[in-house]
């Protein structure tokens, strides 16, 4: 490897990495080649799928990006456009990726991902939503914290605000509410299982999808805080990017999606 990344560095004139015992970096010329790489290959793909569009065919390989703990929740039906897209367009190869909300946002901009599947929190004007399933989030508690097992009928906002809030760390719904509520984030997770994780050790209250949360209720492990009270609700949506217009896989995908979801 190291004689390919020192081979390439001598064709583009660069220094693309550190190599040592201290270990592997990329200088700021290295990590600039990388991301210039990435889109370069985006563009591969979306040069594939256009050609494929030409030929009237679905060919190549179709990324989906979604937001992480959508499979345990009943009203996706992600696996039901999976199913139908694969039936449809046998030739297309799926590539299906978990990422944070706005890693994927941006894969779809740049093109790295061609559909995306996130929470709604905000819009752009690069890119199309369809509404497709919702979420309800709760507020839980781990065991050893001070509201697990107690009697939670006269909390109240005032209250949780007197307890360390894990939240996650990006622009999300749960971010939104987190703000509004003025809870005070002493904690910080990039996903659901991070954030899991910092209530499992009963330091922290937060929120978690109900379906998610329900596994480590049934074994004692999280407890629900005034689920009437302490709650919210998550729509998610499907993204395509508006330009260049989507493939005809996406755009099959983005039908398939659409069609499972219709009612829910």
């Amino acid at each position: 490897v190291s004689r390919h990344v020192k081979d390439l560095e001598t064709r583009l004139g660069l220094t693309l990495c550190r190599r040592g015992r201290a270990g592997f970096a990329l200088t700021p010329e290295g990590q600039r080649v990388y991301d210039e790489t990435l889109r370069l290959l985006a563009s591969v793909r979306g040069f594939l799928g256009s050609i494929d569009d030409i030929h009237a065919r679905m060919g190549g390989q179709l990324a989906v990006a979604v937001f992480d703990k959508t499979a345990s929740n009943p009203a996706a039906r992600i696996h039901e456009a999976i199913a139908a897209f694969s039936a449809q367009a046998p030739h297309v190869q799926l590539q299906l990726h978990v990422g944070s909300i706005n890693a994927i946002e941006r894969g779809i901009i740049d093109g790295g991902f061609q559909v995306g599947i996130i929470p709604a929190h905000r819009s752009s004007q690069s890119l199309d939503y369809t509404d497709l399933f919702g979420e309800t989030m709760l507020l839980y508690c781990g065991a050893g914290h001070p509201l697990f097992g107690a009697a939670h009928d006269a909390l109240d906002w005032d209250a949780v605000r007197r307890h360390p809030f894990a939240g996650l760390g990006y622009h999300s719904p749960n971010m939104q509410l987190s703000h509004q509520a003025q809870l005070e984030r002493t904690a910080t997770g990039f996903d659901q299982e991070s954030i899991a994780t910092l209530l499992l050790s009963g330091r922290f209250l937060g929120f978690l999808p109900d379906h998610y949360a329900e596994a480590f209720e049934r074994c004692g492990r999280l407890q629900a805080v005034r689920p009437d009270l302490f709650n919210y609700h998550c729509q998610f949506v499907s993204l395509l990017r508006r330009s260049p217009a989507p493939s005809r896989a996406a755009l099959l995908f983005q039908q398939c999606l659409a069609q499972a979801h219709a009612g829910a």
